[in-house]
């Protein structure tokens, strides 16, 4: 049997059922939410890990080797990347489309502390790891010139001013502030008077960290 035969023998029914699924395919399109990042759980898992003062060379032999070798064990994972920089590591895992992202967090956070034993003691806390959502990233991005306040001027009003704002608007759910221009200190060390007195760059690093806290002040 010839399958466009009924159709063609009634060409007026024909017309009506390519009307009405036309009609309802504009209904749907107007009605059905569309979104161009769905509120999906995408399994994707980044690791972190920070050595302050450490070249981007001893942070991937000695940090992003080890977490590499202790995650790659981890069932289900499709893709793993790594990036090293100055004082800090980033490992990526991209994981199954099934795979729920939970149970692969439980895994990750068991991998970063069986490796915990091969990171270097440098490394004063654990490797962190957070569930990166491509949905969670922003929709609007907005940047701030003048040709009268200083960039640090800028920076004191997003932050106190118009971020506050923002986060009351209905709908938003978080706001961040980058590129800045804040005051900073240049320290420099002599290399020959820290190894006479058997002080390290991270020793340096802990004095002035503490030396500048924020603390809240009255009673």
């Amino acid at each position: 049997m010839n399958l466009s035969s009924p159709f063609v023998k009634r060409p007026i029914g024909t017309v009506l059922l390519t009307v009405g699924i036309a009609l309802a395919g504009i209904a749907a399109f107007f009605v059905l939410p569309v979104s161009p990042l769905p509120q999906v759980d995408y399994p994707v898992i980044s690791v972190s890990a920070n050595i302050p003062g450490a070249s981007p060379e001893t942070m991937a032999s000695s940090v992003a080797t080890p977490l590499e070798r202790h995650l790659g064990t981890i069932a289900g994972v499709n893709e793993m990347t790594s990036s090293s920089s100055t004082g800090s590591t980033r490992v990526t895992l991209q994981f199954d489309l099934s795979r729920d992202i939970d149970g692969a967090a439980r895994e990750v956070q068991a991998a970063i502390n069986a490796s915990r034993a091969d990171l270097p003691a440098t490394l004063r806390s654990n490797p962190t790891y957070r569930k990166a959502n491509p949905a969670a990233a922003p929709v609007i991005i907005l940047a701030l010139t003048s040709k009268t306040k200083t960039p640090g001027q800028i920076y004191d009003a997003v932050s106190n001013l118009v971020s506050q704002r923002l986060s009351q608007v209905e709908g938003v759910g978080d706001v961040e502030i980058g590129g800045g221009s804040l005051p900073a200190v240049r320290v420099d060390l002599l290399p020959f008077a820290l190894n006479r007195y058997g002080v390290s760059m991270e020793d340096v690093r802990a004095a002035l960290q503490a030396s500048n806290a924020n603390r809240p002040k009255g009673a």
